[in-house]
């Protein structure tokens, strides 16, 4: 469209500069919703009660409105006091005027709708929230009643009963009929019939009777269906499901693999528009001219339309027994067993697991953009204003707004350099009065210094609008993780396996667990447990609990353990050497299969050119997650850190890959050796910008907002993001959908690890040569009943290694207990007699 611009006078731009920072302000012609949330919730809680009067009103107008009848006809006259005193209706005369005309003059019983259409309105402006998607209900309401006016008018004109039921109908409804009868007759029945067929073909993407009818199944049957979801043409505005079979070839005939599941998605993009009041919906971009200064704002939101599954009800608890079929030793009697049989499929051996369904996911609503033109107008002004007084001249400013923050980007005139910029960070966050402003400088890739701003409301992110974008459903990546959005407002996907590890660090309270949860829940979504088993230490205990309900479907742990989940420090331990033994043992099948990696091998298997009777098995992705890193270094120190480090540098080819977390990221928990392995990095907001460079070997970490604001290093890329929201109600959800199906008798077994026997080590120091402060030492400990090898240093000013030597002898003779980290040794001899007598005897 073409616009009229007014070329700025250089008086005009005199006056602008002098005058106040409203006068920068572009008028809208009506005023702006009042921005006090004690006005806001007046005026909503005023229609909320106006929509109740209305629907009072309303509902005594269908009892009283004959008898009423005369009291209207003398409105507005010089009766008008009289009769309104003999109204009937309950909501006195102004309640009966407005019946009249809604009901009775306008749209007939139909106009029900408007009050509650009011209520929602004042709903949402109360208390900040939709009890329904207002727009989407606000066009079906509105649609309805004026198709149910007609419905009813048809009734009424046909049936003659004019008089008596014409409330049903209203003067709309009845007119519009008579007008549709005396030109096409009958046919006026079909032109309303075609009315709700297109409601029903638009609005509800209901293309058949049988769709119609599965509406209207039992809910709790629709739940226990599979998911797996295919996104809809985004010309489809409302697309309700589709249902799709198709057609696998397994192996065993008698097995059904799970149908699929439809998700529509509706995707907006970033537009570029004239900004002069509001952005309508936070789905505008927008630009404006103020004191000869353009800003165009960027704002691209992506919205997902979830649907119920819509697939047949697979038998429960039933077992089917899968043929077995040779494998090859060469490739030609390869080719000839995949053409008689099929490729080998890992997942036949659950061929009726179920991945959970979208439903059990929270839908918190659209997520739109809460950031306002005066919003953005303002923060635009402040930084000009602030550069200025500087002597910093800027060429042009581009805003573009994210879920938590909003990304200012300026070109500065020629000649400004870019560190004076940098160095006026802490004076733009004084003039905006904002929490965590943050400086690129430059933009990578961009010509262009951004200016980072959080946003006064913030956008929640929900798991459930990420797992059922677009990116997420058509992503072919071997492991994917959905984290969030962008400051774009884009869902951002990456692929685990690529990273190859991932290591998180955040203060306490700032999202690190939320984060991990949403990265198990999103690889649980997308893989079948065949194809992928977590490894889970949690030494805090209560964070990865939820996940033992899927213990025997995705979960992995060592051969006779109890719980699946490790939390003792001694099991870490062998935990971590028994993942060694897992990647030398699969390095040792790469081998003798003539591939590199672990997706060339299962490949190879599939296509049945190895042979489990030479050792060869299908390789799942193994995940190892470790919550807490800083614990563990406390008490195991070398014995974790060694492990760590030789999965990280060499798992990667075989489908071993770690994600480790921790709220202390100082340089004696994340190593030298460790940090050096895992290339990819995410922080959570730190408490100091040592510990941002710790994690991300550069700032910025510390001025994140907190509540899931982050930042991904990747090589040479810096992304901030705000995490997807996953509540633990969520997660216990989606682990109970999974924990009670069928799955394997146990969980995936890693290979033994023994430790050193305690017997052995006992056995390795010779008592016969013991210290000749081994007696006063023993006296020592007891007495102060602290197993301390720096007790026994300063007690007798002995050097630490004659000390360890001596407490490595008072363990042999089992006087104190073993080596605990950083604890005390327990003392085993609680009084001195005791001890004496035990001395008397060595």
């Amino acid at each position: 469209m073409a616009k009229n611009v007014i070329p700025s006078t250089p008086q005009k731009r005199e006056r602008k500069s002098t005058a106040g920072s409203d006068m920068g302000q572009p008028k809208a012609p009506f005023k702006q919703t009042p921005s006090d949330p004690r006005k806001q919730k007046m005026w909503g809680w005023a229609l909320v009660f106006l929509s109740l009067y209305m629907l009072g009103a309303f509902v005594w107008y269908l009892f009283t409105g004959a008898a009423d009848q005369s009291v209207v006809d003398s409105a507005f006259t010089t009766k008008l006091r009289i009769s309104s005193r003999e109204t009937q209706n309950g909501m006195g005369f102004f309640g009966l005027l407005l019946s009249h005309f809604f009901i009775f003059r306008w749209f007939g019983i139909a106009a029900l709708g408007f009050p509650f259409l009011l209520f929602l309105i004042g709903f949402k402006i109360a208390q900040k929230r939709e009890l329904l998607p207002l727009q989407r209900t606000t066009q079906l309401t509105l649609v309805y009643i004026f198709l149910l006016s007609l419905f009813f008018g048809f009734l009424v004109l046909k049936t003659d009963s004019v008089r008596s039921m014409s409330f049903l109908c209203g003067g709309i409804g009845y007119e519009i009929n008579s007008l549709m009868d005396h030109y096409i007759g009958w046919g006026s029945f079909f032109v309303v019939l075609g009315g709700f067929g297109t409601v029903l073909v638009y609005f509800h993407g209901i293309n058949s009777f049988d769709e119609l009818a599965d509406r209207f199944e039992n809910p709790i049957k629709r739940r226990a269906r599979p998911v797996d979801l295919e996104v809809v043409s985004e010309e489809d505005k409302y697309p309700e499901p589709i249902l799709e079979e198709e057609d696998e070839e397994v192996m065993a005939p008698a097995v059904a693999l799970p149908k699929k599941e439809t998700v529509t998605v509706e995707a907006e993009i970033a537009k570029t528009i004239e900004l002069n009041g509001n952005l309508p919906n936070g789905k505008a971009a927008a630009k404006s001219v103020s004191g000869g200064l353009t800003l165009i704002v960027e704002n691209a939101d992506e919205m997902t339309d979830e649907k119920s599954p819509a697939d047949e009800i697979p038998v429960s608890g039933t077992t089917t027994k899968i043929p077995v079929v040779p494998f090859a030793n060469a490739d030609h009697l390869a080719n000839d067993l995949v053409a008689e049989h099929g490729p080998y499929d890992p997942t036949l051996d659950l061929p009726n697991y179920q991945f959970p369904t979208l439903d059990l996911l929270h839908n918190r609503g659209e997520g739109s953009s809460k950031v306002t033109a005066e919003e953005l107008e303002a923060n635009k002004d402040r930084i000009v204003e602030t550069l200025g007084n500087y002597g910093i001249s800027i060429a042009s400013i581009k805003a573009t707004i994210g879920p938590t923050v909003t990304l200012y980007e300026i070109i500065p005139e020629a000649g400004v350099r870019i560190s004076k910029i940098k160095s006026l960070e802490d004076d733009i966050a004084l003039s905006l009065a904002a929490l965590g402003i943050r400086i690129i400088a430059p933009m990578p890739g961009k010509g262009t210094i951004g200016i980072e701003v959080p946003n006064k409301n913030r956008e929640m992110v929900s798991i459930r609008s990420v797992l059922a974008s677009k990116k997420f459903q058509e992503s072919t990546f071997d492991l994917p993780v959905a984290l969030g959005k962008t400051i774009s407002n884009e869902f951002f996907i990456t692929d685990l396996a690529k990273m190859p590890h991932l290591l998180m660090a955040g203060a306490t309270g700032q999202g690190k667990s939320v984060g991990l949860n949403v990265l198990l829940a999103s690889l649980i979504y997308k893989k079948h447990p065949a194809l992928l088993k977590f490894v889970l230490v949690d030494p805090k205990k209560v964070e990865l609990t939820l996940f033992n309900k899927i213990e025997r479907h995705f979960l992995a742990k060592l051969p006779n353990s109890e719980e699946a989940i490790i939390t003792d420090t001694k099991k870490v331990v062998h935990t971590l050497n028994s993942l060694c033994i897992e990647m030398d043992n699969r390095y040792n099948l790469l081998k003798e299969a003539g591939v590199r990696n672990v997706k060339e091998y299962n490949a190879k298997f599939t296509q049945r050119q190895l042979s489990p009777e030479r050792g060869h098995c299908f390789l799942p992705y193994i995940v190892l997650v470790i919550d807490e890193l800083a614990d563990l270094m406390m008490t195991a120190g070398k014995e974790v850190e060694q492990p760590i480090a030789r999965l990280a540098q060499l798992a990667r080819a075989i489908g071993i890959h770690l994600v480790v977390a921790t709220q202390r990221p100082s340089v004696n928990v994340i190593t030298g050796l460790i940090k050096a392995n895992f290339p990819a990095r995410l922080s959570f907001r730190v408490t100091s910008k040592i510990d941002s460079r710790t994690i991300l070997d550069t700032g910025g970490a510390e001025q994140l907002v907190g509540m899931g604001d982050m930042l991904l290093s990747s090589g040479s890329d810096m992304i901030r993001l705000q995490c997807a929201f996953a509540d633990t109600d969520e997660i216990d959800e989606v682990c109970d959908f999974i924990g009670n199906q069928r799955g394997y008798p146990s969980a995936y077994n890693l290979p033994e690890f023994s430790g050193d026997d305690e017997e052995t080590d006992r056995e390795a120091v010779d008592l016969a040569d013991r210290d000749s402060m081994f007696d006063e030492a023993a006296r020592v400990i007891v007495i102060s009943q602290q197993g301390s090898t720096s007790l026994i240093q300063r007690k007798l000013k002995l050097g630490y290694n004659r000390a360890g030597r001596i407490m490595d002898q008072l363990e042999a003779a089992g006087i104190v207990g073993p080596f605990e980290g950083s604890k005390a040794r327990e003392v085993l001899i609680t009084d001195i007699a005791s001890l004496e007598q035990m001395l008397k005897n060595f």
